[in-house]
């Protein structure tokens, strides 16, 4: 029978004595697997659950090597580090055993102000910028995941890079990610050249990585997105005013505005065309059965099924401008919806702000307040509301997409304007716009399907 529970244990010849230590308290504990892997002298205790890879040089190396040997449902990532104590082990597992987590970090509350303390707070600081994980001590060296989880990520740095990237690369694939307090017995020590190499690779992931693997362009700017919470509290508040209990999102991307209209639904079917993403969805809502992650095309998804799920609200959060043939789709979004159900449409405006950021999303095209009522009233919706949004965003917008033709929005400006948002959603809640950035509709059905 596998073991619940795997323990790795990366080593060094100077950490060596701190992991033989660990492996001796560990080997009475028959249904935990301890794997011990590095580089230098070890006294390892003889036991059938402990396991010692010799020969083994980099932090990076030794745990892609020991994750080719775990068993368990859940691997531990155990820094040799005397600093720790084991009996945190048990509460870093809980939340993967209850699946409210994948991955779970120790917070080491009350760690002093040593130096190499201090860096790995700064370093903390980075690893939220680049990732913006909900976590304290991103860096600290006990976790433990959901071992499918861990292994589903391709880790690459041999160093104690590899670090920064777990994080990094769980954070991109929309893991459920948590912390919980574990207890130290003096403070942890780092070495200066460790931290640079976490450092750089931070740095290279905030400059010149995608996602995490350089697979979808569009990642960045969704990825971006997805971190500007106020902005995305401000269109998830204008969706949820118009919400059913029933609801299909289109283009549901990496959940972004899903996880704003979760809440208190019966059911949130979230259609996705990229497998990329979908896979990304049933990490992030693993758990919530009500959010069901839908891998289709628009043009190809099977509709009678949808109808028959009783869906009374269609939710598009800037996508109908990624669909070739937008009136054959909002057709398709008539017949399944009753008299009296609602789409909720949120698209680009202006033409004239088309540029490289547009193309590299995928978009078509950018609306009018003309086009976008002709698309939905000519194809079976009576428009109820029809509004610009966000004024300030168009100058930022031209800037970067007409001007200097960048493809995805700078990180450091979305942040910038992330924290105004909230005043620019409380002044326009107050202004009619004359113009926007963008579109938002909401759209009754009428009578007959079309």
């Amino acid at each position: 029978m596998s073991p619940s529970v795997s323990i790795v244990i990366p080593y060094t010849p100077l950490s060596a004595p701190a992991a033989s230590r660990f492996a001796r308290a560990l080997a009475q504990r028959n249904e935990t697997e301890v794997i011990l892997v590095g580089d230098g002298p070890l006294d390892a205790p003889s036991s059938p659950n402990v396991q010692v890879i010799p020969g083994v040089a980099g932090k990076g190396v030794a745990i892609r090597t020991a994750l080719d040997r775990v068993q368990g449902g859940i691997t531990v990532l155990q820094d040799a580090d005397g600093a720790y104590s084991l009996e945190s082990c048990e509460a870093l597992c809980r939340p993967i055993q209850e699946d409210r987590a994948d991955a779970v970090f120790g917070n080491r509350a009350g760690m002093g102000l040593g130096a190499s303390v201090l860096a790995d707070r700064a370093l903390g600081q980075v690893t939220r910028f680049v990732t913006d994980v909900p976590l304290a001590d991103p860096l600290c060296g006990q976790r433990a995941f959901r071992t499918e989880a861990l292994k589903s990520v391709a880790l690459t740095s041999d160093d104690d890079a590899v670090d920064a990237e777990i994080v990094v690369k769980l954070a991109a694939q929309l893991y459920r990610l948590a912390e919980v307090p574990v207890g130290l017995d003096t403070p942890p020590h780092q070495p200066l050249a460790s931290q640079w190499s976490r450092l750089r690779t931070l740095v290279r992931y905030a400059t010149v990585r995608d996602d995490a693997d350089n697979q979808h362009e569009g990642y960045t700017t969704l990825e971006r997105m997805d971190g500007a919470n106020n902005y995305n509290a401000w269109l998830g508040q204008r969706f949820r005013e118009h919400l059913g209990r029933r609801v299909l999102e289109i283009g549901a991307g990496i959940g972004t505005i899903t996880e704003k209209l979760e809440p208190g639904l019966e059911l949130l079917i979230a259609l996705e065309v990229d497998r990329f993403y979908v896979d990304r969805l049933k990490n992030k809502f693993r758990g919530r059965p009500h959010v069901r992650p839908y891998l289709s095309d628009v043009a190809l998804a099977d509709w009678e099924s949808l109808k028959a799920e009783r869906l009374d609200t269609i939710v598009l959060s800037n996508v109908l401008e990624h669909i070739p043939d937008d009136a054959s789709a909002v057709r398709r979004f008539r017949q399944i919806l009753p008299p009296g159900g609602r789409v909720l449409v949120l698209v680009p405006a202006l033409p004239q702000l088309f540029g490289t950021i547009d193309e590299a999303v995928g978009h078509h095209r950018r609306y009018t307040k003309e086009g976008l009522t002709q698309v939905l009233e000519d194809n079976g919706f009576e428009v109820e509301t029809l509004e610009w949004m966000n004024l300030v965003g168009v100058p930022g917008w031209f800037m970067n997409s007409r001007v200097m033709r960048r493809r995805s929005v700078p990180k450091l400006q979305l942040k910038v304007y992330d924290r105004l948002a909230p005043l620019f959603a409380k002044a326009e809640s107050r202004v009619k716009l004359p113009v926007g950035m963008s579109l938002f509709a909401v759209a009754r059905a009428t009578g007959g399907a079309q």
